[in-house]
């Protein structure tokens, strides 16, 4: 009778949970453990099922009159390994006593503490380079090359490259900071696609000429408004067009197709969807998941030479969720890539 009371509670609880009798066999296995542990734990031996000295250890101890317990457990399932905090507690119902041990997930926790680290990571390490160069040249400068005009310009030059490239970092973090603090606000704002599209271009046009590249902008007309932030989005379309631009390779095209999707399915409303392709080297598909990531090159030399930060593809995701949109890539080796943004009307 004690035991039924036990599955009772146990089943009405969310988290994983089991409880183990004196004879040292789980007695109870809540669906959530068996999903956790696996089909066929009640019954068996607890170390036959969790097998993990440090909760094995844990247990042992209660069992024999210790005080609770917690421990790390590791857990896999789903393809992905998850960590969890097992809590063993002795306890006594009726004539029946045991160990009752529950699961807490703790895997976002410790996912999340780990961005941040990397995150962290990643920052120092972006700015640590151009810092050592700004730091050596200044040395330079006052020292042997005090001077020596030739080498005083060149040098003037590099640091304010680097300054630039500092200045460019900071901005981009600024500006992720303040679309991710957004991304849950819905713009309300009504604006023309087509609008947005030519007034990019113009501003991108210095670069354009300097590369030699031509853009192709087609369907822009007659498009119906949506609802949008507009500095948001074309700060979407600057950051595509511009890697289009400056990855697709000198004297090569640029298009940008701008179209109506009656009904997109993966949204169920109409949508704008505007497709950037140019005619680079393309990306390999092992990339094409992790591009939208903070600080992800796919080739970090030649991005840093055109002056990447490597967070306006997570920039752009960001903004394109906000905008309840979706980012699509896709790309062809040795025939270039396309980024598609679909806006949804409303």
């Amino acid at each position: 009778m004690q035991i039924e009371a036990i599955q009772q509670v146990l089943t009405a609880l969310q988290p994983p949970a089991i409880f183990i009798d004196s004879q040292s066999r789980i007695a109870v296995c809540n669906p959530a453990a068996q999903a956790l542990l696996g089909p066929g734990a009640t019954g068996r031996h607890y170390v036959s099922i969790l097998r993990q000295p440090l909760i094995l250890d844990a247990i042992e101890l209660v069992l024999r009159g210790g005080a609770p317990l917690r421990a790390n457990f590791i857990g896999h399932g789903a393809g992905r390994e998850t960590i969890w905090i097992a809590n063993a507690a002795p306890l006594t119902l009726g004539g029946q006593t045991g160990v009752l041990v529950s699961f807490e997930d703790t895997t976002a926790t410790l996912e999340a503490g780990q961005m941040r680290r990397d995150f962290v990571a990643n920052v120092s390490h972006e700015l640590r380079t151009p810092l050592t160069a700004l730091i050596g040249f200044i040395e330079t400068l006052r020292g042997a090359a005090r001077d020596d005009k030739v080498a005083r310009e060149r040098f003037l030059g590099i640091m304010a490259r680097e300054a630039t490239r500092m200045n460019r970092l900071v901005q981009d973090l600024l500006s992720l900071s303040r679309v991710e603090s957004e991304e849950r606000m819905r713009p309300t704002d009504q604006l023309s696609p087509g609008d947005l599209l030519r007034s990019v271009l113009l501003s991108l046009a210095p670069l354009v000429e300097e590369r030699g590249v031509t853009l192709v902008l087609t369907g822009a007309e007659g498009l119906p408004r949506i609802v949008g932030d507009s500095d948001q989005l074309r700060q979407v379309f600057n950051n595509l067009i511009e890697n289009a631009v400056k990855y697709g390779g000198d004297g090569k095209v640029v298009t940008i197709e701008a179209r109506l999707v009656e009904r997109e399915p993966s949204m169920r409303v109409s949508a704008v969807q505007i497709d950037v392709s140019d005619q680079g080297i393309g990306i390999d598909p092992l990339h094409i998941p992790r591009l939208t990531e903070r600080f992800y090159r796919v080739d970090s030399h030649r991005s840093r030479e055109m002056g990447g930060t490597g967070l306006g593809l997570a920039i752009v995701k960001h903004i394109v969720n906000r905008h309840r949109g979706r980012l699509r890539i896709s790309s062809v080796a040795g025939q270039g890539s396309t980024f598609s943004v679909l806006l949804p009307l409303t």
